[in-house]
């Protein structure tokens, strides 16, 4: 089992806490954590793994952990041992995530997409009774991701995955916790489920805060007329306007302030001041998410050039004995090409190829690459720390525009994968390119971030390309298809449409 008790944890360098009194209990069964980039999704599994301490608070764990990282840059370190094991389980989990023989000695040249089956793999083979897996499907093509699926619902442990993956979560999941800082909250059932059932909640919740807003404007309307009211009272009870000889008004005063006749406006308006106070201490009571209005233009170019790409047909090695073949390309200033495939077909390894022919200065074009390295994404960080105010300004302005407060980036800790791809991407549109490149662009973005950026690059007025799974995606940026096609007999080789 795991339990959270009272848990607070924040990160170095941060300003406030990231989790504060949190409480939770991981049944048997797959627990989905859904939250934006950034929200501390990563940070809790690696509080439930114990890579991490709380500052306060405890977290009991009773059984073996193992822990599926996102990033797939390192082999697993039981991945020769898997591949020496002759029991049912090992020849079993293979089978259903398809390890095949030429795996073994290549991690270096295998795709994302076949390291991240062989990472999940490992981690069943492992048979621990606590599995934590950080974004299964990630890299994967349609096959692939159904063979995660299928492998996934089968282990019997307590699991716990973050996935943007709406249909896995959805298939294994029976409780799904939303980590929105500083509130998290756990629902029973599927993503589905528990969407509806939080998404009625809030709709409570909205309902219950304009309720509460309307009484407390109603009171402080009224407070507000009571006072002037016995501010004129107060001023009729006054001597100071009345003559010294003016006996009989002096008289009536004082038979007023001894009934207290005059005084009841002033009673009633401090009465109301009361309530007014209680009216917003129950408004403060009610929680509420705060909605950002979300949009962004791409503020690039239209290459003056009449073709920006252009590639003879040709054969491109993958490996010892396998290529892809391809036939004569060509990339217009308007061109947007969406790139389609299997895992391993060579699409990445085609577009460094494509990168290396290609002839427009370096800050005419933006690269998003499938994964960036560790170093790599600190260096970026760094950079963007030390940029000019107004430089920071529009990088800023477009990382908020995907879903990330901007605050957090510019503290010590270090972003997410996601966080990282959308700096990078920040980073290229300042230079107002002619081309953008991204291999996998929706890997690691949380679902509100795929869509907007979906948005900002159909404004979009240079050059795509785009590799993806997400045929979704694709489908509404791209006017144009390459299709890689894996045959085992022939090779790969490249289609257009």
């Amino acid at each position: 089992m795991i339990r959270f008790i009272d848990v607070d944890f924040t990160h170095s360098e941060a300003s406030e806490p990231l989790f504060k009194g949190l409480s939770l209990h991981f049944a048997p069964g797959w627990t989905g954590l859904v939250g934006a980039n950034g929200s501390g999704k990563t940070t809790l599994l690696r509080l439930a793994a114990g890579d991490l301490e709380p500052d306060s608070g405890q977290i009991l764990r009773k059984g073996r952990a193992a822990f599926c990282h996102q990033r797939t840059d390192f082999r697993p370190d039981d991945w020769m041992h898997l591949r020496e094991a002759v029991d049912a389980d090992a020849a079993r989990i293979k089978g259903v995530l398809g390890i095949q023989p030429d795996w073994w000695d290549r991690w270096e040249t295998l795709s994302h997409g076949e390291r991240k089956r062989a990472q999940i793999a490992v981690a069943l083979w492992l048979n621990p009774e606590i599995l934590l897996v950080d974004e299964p499907t990630n890299h994967l093509d349609a096959e692939s991701g159904a063979m995660v699926r299928m492998a996934l619902a089968a282990y019997r442990g307590i699991g716990v995955l973050v996935s943007h993956d709406r249909d896995l979560l959805d298939n294994i999941c029976v409780q799904i916790i939303f980590i929105e800082p500083p509130e998290v909250v756990a629902i029973v059932g599927s993503y589905t489920e528990a969407s509806e059932q939080k998404g009625l909640g809030e709709e409570h919740q909205r309902r219950q805060r304009q309720t509460a807003k309307h009484e407390l404007g109603k009171l402080q309307r009224e407070a507000s007329r009571r006072l002037a009211e016995a501010s004129r009272s107060d001023r009729r009870r006054s001597k100071r306007d009345l003559h010294r000889n003016d006996s009989d008004g002096r008289a009536r005063l004082d038979l007023a302030r001894v009934t207290g006749k005059d005084a009841v406006a002033g009673n009633l308006a401090r009465q109301l001041r009361g309530r007014v106070g209680q009216a917003e201490e129950k408004l403060g009571s009610i929680g509420f998410k705060k909605e950002y209005d979300l949009a962004y233009q791409i503020e690039g170019e239209k290459s003056s050039r009449d073709v920006l790409i252009r590639l003879e047909c040709g054969r491109l090695p993958l490996g010892p004995s396998d290529w892809l073949e391809f036939p004569d390309l060509i990339v217009m200033p308007e061109d947007r090409i969406g790139v389609s495939g299997p895992n391993g077909s060579g699409k990445s390894s085609f577009i460094r190829h494509l990168l290396g022919r290609l002839t427009l200065p370096a800050d005419r074009f933006v690269y998003l690459p499938q994964e960036i390295p560790i170093a790599e994404g600190e260096r970026l960080i760094n950079e963007v720390r030390r940029l000019e105010t107004e430089v920071l300004g529009r990088v800023m302005s477009f990382v908020s525009c995907l879903g990330t407060r901007p605050e957090r980036l510019l503290r010590g800790d270090m972003p997410s994968p996601g966080e990282i791809r959308k700096i990078l991407l920040a980073l290229g549109i300042t230079r107002r390119p002619h081309l953008i490149i991204m291999d996998e662009p929706t890997n690691h973005l949380d679902l509100p971030a795929i869509e907007l950026l979906e948005t900002a690059l159909q404004g979009f007025p240079g050059a795509l390309i785009l590799v993806s799974h997400d045929s979704r995606f694709l489908a509404g940026l791209s006017s144009v298809r390459w299709r890689f096609i894996r045959d085992r007999q022939t090779g790969a080789r490249i289609e257009k449409s």
